[in-house]
């Protein structure tokens, strides 16, 4: 029996590594991390496009890149209850200037890490908007006590029979995703934990709108464990917060990037293609925003040049002299 049981721990730490492989071969990131790093504010919620095996899967069963959330919790000065602030220092010992996240990972449960483990990788923020400091420091105050929590590989694997897109798969039955226990759970994941954060300020992400026969609305908290990442990005209350690696700083700005010069087309790196030369001959690189205000200046001159019957006349009258 001892046996069988140090049998099982072995393939399912063997499985837990092959699900959070992540690949060596990184893309050029498209987040200005230092940008990114600088204007967050504890509470913001932060979306992550994996890499790992279990990304890839979480991808095809949410159709969406999103596979990862976690908060941001600021610096340990940031946390207003001290109480709050030893309790994070129990799971990591960090300098006071340690720009620090609260999320849950597969393997490790939920933990505190440092923001600079995602430089490199596409990064979004989330933030919630108009909440209160005192709402914010009360969200974080929840996610702080989850800390220790394991993760809940079961949830994940019912939620992807949720979603799976056949009419035949039980959705319902023998599923953890429609129990009611009470108390407080020992296991949860990600976007889980942190829709259980902002139910406790009643603040909305994706609520269940009804609307009674004399028009008025009411929300309903919606399923926590139904939340996914994209739920954050598709929430109408929360702000989405882009920092791109090539920033637009003034008008036309776009026709300055750093663009290829070729009919080549990509569909990711090393997988390429070219398609018509002569669309390289259509490229007009142009240098500034005020050029292009001159270049379509010029092209509606021509235009009206064109449909001027004095302006044709003495063209034909030049070419005659000639």
């Amino acid at each position: 029996m001892f046996r069988l049981t140090r049998f099982k721990d072995y393939l399912w730490d063997k499985f837990v590594k092959w699900l959070t492989y992540e690949s060596p071969h990184h893309k050029t990131p498209l987040t200005s991390f230092e940008r990114l790093r600088y204007e967050l504010r504890p509470g913001d919620v932060l979306l992550v496009e994996g890499r790992s095996n279990v990304a890839e899967i979480i991808k095809s069963i949410t159709q969406s890149m999103w596979t990862h959330s976690f908060f941001y919790i600021g610096r340990l000065h940031d946390i207003d209850d001290p109480m709050l602030r030893d309790h994070i220092q129990k799971y990591r010992h960090c300098s006071p200037d340690e720009q620090l996240i609260i999320e849950a990972i597969l393997g490790e449960g939920i933990v505190v890490n440092s923001i600079e483990d995602y430089e490199g990788e596409h990064l979004r923020i989330c933030r919630p908007r108009g909440i209160t400091r005192a709402d914010s420091q009360a969200v974080l105050a929840y996610a702080i006590k989850e800390l220790g929590k394991d993760y809940n590989v079961r949830q994940i694997m019912d939620l992807a029979r949720f979603m799976f897109p056949y009419w035949f798969l039980p959705k319902r039955w023998r599923s953890s995703l429609f129990e009611h226990n009470p108390g407080r759970p020992t296991k949860t994941v990600c976007s889980t934990m942190m829709a259980e954060a902002f139910a406790k300020v009643r603040f909305p992400i994706i609520p269940v709108i009804h609307q009674d026969e004399d028009g008025k609305l009411k929300l309903i908290r919606g399923n926590s464990k139904l939340m996914t990442p994209r739920d954050f990005d598709h929430s109408p209350y929360f702000d989405v917060i882009k920092y791109p690696i090539i920033d637009f700083d003034e008008l036309g700005i776009y026709r300055k990037l750093p663009w290829d010069q070729t009919s080549v087309h990509c569909n990711t790196i090393g997988d390429c293609f070219y398609s018509d030369p002569d669309e390289a001959d259509q490229l007009i690189p142009i240098e500034s925003a005020n050029t292009i205000k001159n270049h379509g200046r010029g092209h509606q001159q021509n235009k009206s040049d064109d449909n001027n019957p004095e302006i044709e006349e003495k063209k034909d009258n030049k070419k005659a002299a000639n």
